[in-house]
């Protein structure tokens, strides 16, 4: 895991060897916050011994030439959302789910571990949508929505960390009341709702400290892992997996 262990195998040279790498964090995680753009600064910090990030950074462990699911597991999702995963993917597992719902409840944040957290659910089924069965992909997109809405018929109740996060006064978005009532009457409500089921925070979890090669035969049988690697296999969401390959990339 990212910030638990490092992988000290080196697959191709570091490139810009020798110079500063100088790294523009992305403006959809700056703005808001108060922070001044660094932009004219980093600027003005160019020379020949200083040229902004591309490819590897030698900070962060390498990724394989084909990485696959598990490799962004191991050396790019930060560790709380690892441990969340793993947890909410073992309980589901040791509960007698659905493989297909082992899945989902494995992917289910994926988009938090390395990329955008706002609408989670929605990045996170886009980027998985070309390898996973289309249940699994619906299943991760309306999560989201339905986290907010409580079902007493099987036991589901508006989490009680929400208060703490956002406020007891919080309303929830428009679209996303829309989308849960979308999803309340869709064939696999279920699907989705079992993944809210076992959406708990790793605080909360009896799950710590999960291998996560124990799901490597299901991401096997359900994860169409393509052969030239997540992020070089040309489909339509390659780029996104680039994007936590290389994540401090200047362009």
């Amino acid at each position: 895991m990212q910030n638990q262990a490092q992988n000290d195998e080196t697959y191709r040279p570091y490139p810009q060897e020798g110079r500063e790498r100088l790294i523009l964090a992305a403006p959809v995680g700056r703005i808001g916050t108060g922070v001044p753009n660094p932009e004219p600064d980093l600027f003005a910090r160019l020379n020949p011994g200083s040229v902004f990030m591309m490819g590897d950074n030698p900070a962060l462990p390498q990724m394989p030439d084909q990485p696959s699911l598990l490799d962004f597991y191991k050396l790019r999702f930060e560790d709380i959302t690892v441990r969340h995963l793993l947890g909410s993917g073992m309980a589901a597992l040791r509960a007698g789910l659905d493989e297909k719902i082992v899945l989902a409840c494995l992917l289910h944040d994926i988009s938090n571990g390395c990329f955008v957290r706002s609408d989670h659910g929605y990045w996170g089924a886009q980027m998985i949508a070309p390898y996973v069965d289309e249940e699994i992909a619906w299943a991760v997109q309306y999560h989201q929505a339905l986290r907010y809405f409580a079902d007493e018929s099987v036991g589901y109740a508006y989490p009680a960390n929400y208060d703490r996060f956002f406020g007891p006064d919080f309303k929830v978005p428009e679209y996303l009341a829309k989308d849960a009532e979308i999803a309340k009457n869709h064939r696999w409500y279920m699907s989705a709702r079992q993944v809210t089921m076992f959406d708990t925070y790793f605080f909360d979890q009896q799950t710590a400290n999960v291998d996560p090669d124990i799901f490597t035969d299901i991401i096997g049988r359900h994860f169409k892992t393509p052969k030239e690697g997540l992020g070089f296999d040309g489909s339509p969401v390659a780029h996104m997996w680039r994007t936590m390959i290389w994540p401090n990339n200047f362009l």
